[in-house]
């Protein structure tokens, strides 16, 4: 198993090894690919081979100050390849004591984030030239645009207070976090961010067509969008967090409203990929975190769509009923996208286990869905597939005051 930890690990992320001076001695082909250099280049170099012009002095200080106290370093790094092409990358350094509590070699694990932050930028000047374009709107316009303009300044801030917390609570996710690391959390939280992002850089673009055109109305029209998107990706960081809360507090709520909240989320990706929902609901109350079902709902929605997509199919067809089953609440959502195969379902719960390519998912949807209803809700998740039909059974225990 701990052969199987090591490759899991060396094959999703990007690591190093380097001695007491920074000369590397090890390189994953991970580094190979992001940096374009092989390793018969990169052995025995020291690792400025890949050091950005652009970063200051006083990081690399910062750096070596931390590790030679024997501390672990975390830190976005900017990075050159070879090519003369930047990466981004989330690090973390790791220095390694003999028994006499010396260090002997420093471990690096990195994160490809080159995408996040090149999607930062770009939606940073989009709203610079938003606000450029405003500054001739009528006052009512210049108003909301200021609202808008101060919740993305404070976005950047929540989300970092919000991954230091889940950082020190990560552990809760992985079963004594074994398995955990703050990068995977990232790309959780990136895979959700993902179609927002460019939904709101195409409604911003949109918005200034609009305004030079000088049509009113359109432009309140995708202002209101713009913040709706905003919203839900603040709901996202917001969902993450009460997941990780181990005293966060469970209130009866009604299954229907949670779906529906689930599906007015995903209502444009439901249009966009022309995707028919059929629904059929009993009024049922269970105990729990509303919130945390309405993310099982839109994780499987998702990997439904997910599923149309790669399997091309053309006819989509999601159904999800609610139904009551003796003391038990049993929710069903089905899909007609092709079935999964029958040695997959009995993985598909695991952490890091997916059927999508590594650029589309990270194997953490479908295990967080399972926490949420075995510890969330008390209650249980499972899979059949049959033929080109999958179907997802829930089942969340009645409270007796409810029935």
């Amino acid at each position: 198993m701990l052969k199987q930890y090591k490759e899991a690990i060396e094959k999703s992320n990007i690591i190093s090894k380097t001695d007491t001076h920074g000369v590397i001695i090890f390189v994953n082909d991970e580094f190979c690919k992001i940096s374009g250099y092989s390793k018969e280049e990169l052995i025995g170099q020291n690792h400025n081979i890949v050091r950005h012009p652009d970063v200051e002095e006083s990081t690399f200080k910062l750096l070596w100050d931390t590790v030679n106290s024997k501390q672990i370093y975390k830190n976005t790094a900017k990075n050159l390849a070879k090519d003369g092409s930047t990466f981004y990358v989330n690090t973390t350094i790791i220095p390694i004591l003999d028994e006499d509590e010396n260090i002997v070699e420093f471990v690096a694990i990195r994160y490809d984030v080159t995408k996040e932050v090149f999607y930062k930028h770009k939606l940073q000047k989009k709203e610079k030239e938003l606000e450029e374009l405003n500054a001739t709107l009528e006052k009512r316009v210049q108003e909301k645009t200021k609202e808008l303009k101060e919740l993305n300044e404070t976005l950047e801030l929540r989300v970092a207070e919000e991954i230091s917390k889940n950082e020190e609570k990560q552990k809760v996710m992985f079963w004594q976090s074994r398995l955990a690391s703050l990068g995977e959390m990232l790309a959780n939280i990136a895979h959700q961010w993902r179609q927002p992002l460019t939904e709101l850089n195409l409604t911003i673009f949109t918005l200034k067509k609009s305004a030079l055109n000088g049509d009113e109305d359109e432009v309140k029209k995708y202002y209101d969008d713009s913040r709706k998107i905003i919203k839900n990706m603040s709901n996202t960081i917001d969902d993450f967090t009460n997941f990780f809360k181990p005293d966060k507090e469970k209130q009866s709520f009604k299954i229907v409203d949670s779906i529906n909240e689930s599906l007015h989320i995903l209502e444009k990706l439901i249009s966009t990929e022309m995707i028919n929902v059929k629904t059929e609901f009993e009024d049922v109350e269970v105990l729990g975190i509303t919130n945390e079902f309405s993310q099982v709902i839109v994780n499987l929605v998702k990997n439904s769509r997910d599923a149309f997509v790669h399997n091309g199919i053309l006819i989509r067809e999601i159904s999800i009923s609610v139904k009551l089953q003796g003391d038990f609440a049993l929710i069903e959502v089905s899909d007609n996208a092709g079935g999964i195969h029958e040695k997959s379902t009995y993985k598909i719960f695991e952490p890091y286990f997916t059927t999508k390519h590594k650029t589309q998912g990270t194997g953490l949807g479908l295990f967080m869905s399972k926490m949420i209803c075995e510890q969330g809700l008390n209650g249980s998740i499972d899979v059949k597939s049959k033929k080109s039909m999958t179907t997802f059974s829930i089942k969340i225990p009645i409270e007796k005051s409810n029935v």
